[in-house]
């Protein structure tokens, strides 16, 4: 086992099922198998979806295949989700797992009270950089391997705000400029930008973590804290 560091660039260990898995199940989410091979997790309360999709292979972000989908919604019984998030391969479990857990913790999760500033901030706090060309949209690693940004969202992306042109908040990692991402994150328009904060916090974290294996394309990117 390698305890490792930067986080955002660890790669998911071939284990992003089990993991979010286990967080979802120590939340208390039920979860049932769907038609579509995929796995269905619901909150307690009925507001909060999550789906590991990979076997349905819906669609890509960055020629990568989503994995997660998570929703939230105003009412238990509301069959529109107000909005969506999803997650390819290769994102490393922890930071979605405190996502979850953010999201589960919150009364209203399909509502915001904060702007983009609190995302940005909390990438700041963590030691990464604003774009100095987008200074209140963007921000990245020191590293400039990994991105958070307010971007159009991506076709396939679904929000109940039906308006085209929405943005919303995108990340990706990318090692190697110009070679292929490792993990791509796609938020639709009306996501809470306190759960972004979550997420982001998390990601840039830099306390290690433990992996068994790490992405080749990140391996000399990335720093063995300890073995063990």
């Amino acid at each position: 086992m390698y305890w490792v560091t930067p986080r955002h660039l660890a790669g998911d260990d071939d284990a992003l099922a089990e993991r979010v898995g286990d967080t979802l199940a120590g939340l208390g989410w039920r979860m049932w198998p769907t038609a579509r091979h995929t796995l269905l997790y619901a909150s307690p309360d009925g507001l909060c979806g999550a789906e590991w999709i990979l076997a349905a292979y819906p669609f890509e972000l960055g020629g990568l295949p989503v994995a997660w989908q998570l929703s939230a919604r105003s009412h238990a019984a509301s069959a529109l989700a107000e909005w969506n998030a999803y997650f390819t391969t290769g994102v490393p479990y922890e930071a979605l797992a405190d996502l979850l857990v953010a999201i589960d913790t919150r009364t209203t999760p399909d509502v915001g009270f904060e702007g983009p500033e609190t995302v940005l901030d909390a990438l700041g706090a963590r030691g990464w950089i604003r774009d100095v060309d987008r200074p209140h949209t963007a921000a990245m690693d020191p590293g400039f391997s990994a991105s958070v940004s307010l971007e159009l969202v991506p076709p396939l992306v679904e929000d109940a705000d039906p308006r085209p042109d929405l943005v919303g908040w995108q990340a990706w990692a990318e090692p190697v400029i110009g070679e292929p991402y490792l993990w791509c994150a796609s938020f639709s328009a009306s996501v809470p930008h306190e759960l972004l904060a979550a997420f982001a916090a998390s990601l840039a974290s830099p306390v290690p973590v433990p992996r068994r294996t790490v992405p080749t394309s990140a391996e000399a990117r990335l720093t063995v804290v300890r073995r063990s």
